[in-house]
């Protein structure tokens, strides 16, 4: 009898904390926050790396395919089959503008005209 009323006064009690949301609890205190155009986290480099200063040499975890993606995203056009040299650089010939020439994609992703 005891062990019932226990468990009986535990299930009122939860209801009752649990009872319905006050009006205010869905109302957020605090500053407006807007977005900005700029990211804000300077520890991470932000700059282009397609072109700026040559293939970085490096183990590459690039698929043919993958790096051919990165390529045509460069704005390149019949890009031809792809090699990867000892350097772990995907090399082959792509167009652009026009004109063939030779393409290079390194670990990170950027895209080098040679």
């Amino acid at each position: 009898m005891l062990r019932s009323a226990i468990t009986l006064a535990a299930a009122a009690a939860l209801l009752t904390a649990c009872g319905p949301k006050a009006e205010t609890a869905d109302k957020a205190e605090g500053p407006a926050v807007s977005t900005s155009q700029e990211p804000r986290n300077t520890a991470v480099d932000t700059t282009p790396t397609t072109g700026d200063a040559g293939p970085t040499a490096g183990a590459s975890s690039f698929t043919e395919n993958q790096a051919k993606g990165a390529i045509e995203s460069a704005g390149y056009t019949a890009v031809g089959p792809l090699t990867q040299n000892g350097d772990g650089l995907w090399q082959g010939k792509a167009t652009k503008d026009g004109r063939e020439t030779s393409v290079s994609v390194d670990y990170k992703g950027a895209v080098t005209a040679q």
